[in-house]
């Protein structure tokens, strides 16, 4: 069983980005008092993730969506 400190040193992640990754479900953890416990071979269901946050929608992509989808539901109503 690791710390949430040594899976953030093994993942080069910090410490609240582990603890978001247990509270999403994406890690599973055993919380002992107030410390959370990970086994190490759990590590890898987080291991092929995304690194860094995604990105934020911008006022043109929000536009370009939104045009497209009011086209999907023209073409919907159409047949």
């Amino acid at each position: 069983m690791l710390t949430t400190q040594e899976v953030a040193e093994q993942l080069d992640i910090t410490r609240p980005r582990v603890h978001a990754l247990i509270q999403a479900g994406r890690l599973p953890a055993v919380k002992m008092g107030r410390d959370y416990f990970i086994k190490e071979s759990d590590l890898a269901l987080v291991a092929d993730r995304k690194p860094g946050r995604p990105k934020k929608e911008t006022e043109e992509n929000k536009a370009q969506t939104s045009s497209v989808k009011k086209r999907a539901a023209k073409a919907k109503t159409k047949n």
